[in-house]
């Protein structure tokens, strides 16, 4: 991922980082990843309508969205915004072997940290609510 290979997108006709949209941009990462619109809805919790809506230009995300749609399509949330900083490196079909399997791991490890603060809310609500019964946590 890098700008310098965001250069290569206009000339194969995959990106124009002049005329990119917010949209544009969410859809062709999106796409880079090789996920189907109903598919990355589904993965970020949202409606279908939602996504068509970002990459429509219709509909902004909100900001805890575009954090979690930059770290699953593996960009910053700065290319996502402006077209500046990492953003993806092509359609899946370009990409290496190696670099697919990097972004897999980035992936996993952010899913593993969710899983974790996920597990120690789950844990806090346990405490309080045996608290409410009298119980020893």
């Amino acid at each position: 991922m890098s700008e310098a290979g965001n250069e290569g997108w206009a000339e194969s006709g995959w990106y124009d980082a002049a005329t990119a949209t917010l949209g544009d941009r969410i859809a062709g990462a999106r796409e880079a990843a090789g996920l189907s619109q109903a598919g990355f809805a589904r993965n970020l919790g949202v409606k279908l309508a939602t996504v068509q809506s970002w990459e429509d230009d219709r509909a902004e995300p909100r900001a805890n969205k575009l954090q979690m749609l930059a770290g699953m399509l593996n960009v910053s949330v700065g290319w996502l915004l402006t077209g500046t900083g990492d953003g993806p490196e092509g359609p899946r079909e370009a990409r290496s072997r190696a670099a697919e399997a990097r972004a897999t791991l980035g992936e996993l490890r952010r899913l593993r940290e969710d899983l974790g603060a996920i597990s120690r809310r789950i844990g806090r609500t346990e405490a309080r609510l045996a608290a409410l019964f009298g119980e020893d946590a």
